[in-house]
């Protein structure tokens, strides 16, 4: 069981923005991202090689951030296309590359199944690549409600709100619409709720995309990608018909068609985050303490349950509850799904025989405690958290929480 613990280390959160972009800042962005995206590839190619060679020659060499930042330099000093751009966010590639390559090796160390590993970098094609630029501190500065990147581009940014503090990082990218968005990195600050002496167990799944223990708090199956289905079809077939062939670019209708697709989905993604955020927030107000099932939803990326359970957004709803409670100060505590369907909430007995998806019943042959499933596992959670209630409401006394962490 792993705890997320919002005082203890508050982190950092971001905070995002609408810009608004000249035609010569789009021009500047573009000629950024092109530079950006030649580094990555790059980069790319190098990491194959090495690994070709090693594969080879037997070897172990290695083209960490530290040699990549040396090819970059001596690329730059031979270079002038490449000059011009910011040195900054070329750096900031190489260290997203390195990440990248990082996290796939952890994953082949820890034997990780094929379809759960994250690949080596790629090469970013042109056409299919959205724009993503990082700036660190030094590259970029706010001057009169403006963004100041360095190269001496400067965008519009929508305030919607304030900065809490003073930001560290900007990440400027482009959406699938073709809009602008700055995302700022600043410390993340509790905004402490009152304490309310009530703990929640919390189960994901399928039909309902949240079971609790609580069920005024169970949050039903939106089905925002169902209701949109119609839609969307109808785009993919104007597309389909439309789809130009390898090479030239594709046509007005083409463009279009693509356009209104990607406007389509990007609402259906939109309903899915406010519907999760504003369950993760009614949750953290009545809650002190909530147990999670840390369930990772991609293997069911190739199951017959595949677009119910994308549609259901399980993971979003999840970080969106996580970051809720650091937001509020509340204990979030994340417990392993192994065998929680298995086990009685009552008893801690464990079905000798695995239960069929299709029952939504769980009886326990030991004790002969008999609830709906979904409603056992939450309590479940509840059980391995350690936050098993007094009484059925999972009331608890004032102050318990500060008590037990003393």
């Amino acid at each position: 069981m792993a705890q997320v613990r919002a005082a203890a280390e508050v982190g950092h959160a971001r905070y995002t923005y609408r810009l608004r972009v000249s035609c010569s800042a789009g021009a500047a962005l573009a000629a950024e991202w092109d530079r950006c995206r030649w580094v990555w590839n790059e980069c790319a190619a190098k990491s194959r090689a090495v690994h070709l060679h090693n594969k080879a020659t037997g070897q172990k060499a290695t083209c960490g951030p530290a040699q990549l930042d040396r090819m970059l330099t001596e690329a730059r000093a031979r270079t002038p296309w490449l000059r011009e751009g910011s040195s900054v966010v070329q750096q900031q590639v190489i260290r997203d590359v390195g990440r990248s390559r990082a996290k796939a090796h952890k994953d082949i160390k820890e034997r990780l199944p094929m379809a759960r590993r994250a690949g080596m970098p790629t090469y970013k094609k042109k056409h299919e690549a959205l724009t993503t630029l990082n700036y660190t501190k030094r590259g970029f500065r706010l001057k009169a409600g403006r963004l100041h990147l360095a190269g001496g581009i400067v965008l519009a940014v929508v305030w919607s709100r304030e900065l809490p503090a003073e930001p560290s990082s900007v990440r400027v990218y482009q959406d699938s619409l073709g809009h602008w968005y700055g995302s700022f990195v600043v410390p993340a600050q509790v905004q402490p709720l009152p304490e309310t002496g009530h703990v929640l167990g919390v189960d994901w799944g399928v039909k309902e995309t949240a079971t609790t223990t609580s069920d005024t708090h169970d949050l039903p199956h939106a089905g925002h990608g169902k209701k949109a289905k119609e839609k969307l079809t109808r785009y993919d077939r104007m597309m389909a018909r439309r789809k130009p062939k390898k090479g030239p670019p594709g046509s007005k209708g083409y463009r279009e068609a693509k356009k209104l697709r990607a406007k389509a989905h990007k609402k259906v993604a939109r309903q899915r985050a406010d519907t999760g955020r504003k369950w993760a927030k009614k949750v953290v107000r009545d809650h002190d303490a909530i147990a999670v099932e840390d369930f990772r939803p991609k293997f069911l990326a190739k199951s017959t349950m595949a677009r119910k359970a994308a549609d259901a957004a399980i993971g979003a709803t999840k970080a969106a509850l996580i970051e809720m409670g650091r937001k509020h100060g509340r204990d979030i505590r994340l417990v392993h799904p192994a065998h929680t369907t298995m086990d009685c909430a009552h008893c801690d007995a464990r079905a000798k025989h695995a239960l069929p998806l299709g029952e939504r019943t769980y009886t326990c042959t030991t004790c002969g405690n008999v609830s709906p499933r979904d409603k056992n596992s939450a309590h479940v959670m509840l059980v391995r958290a350690g936050l098993n209630p007094a009484g059925a409401d999972g009331r608890r006394p004032p102050g318990a929480l500060l008590q037990e962490a003393a």
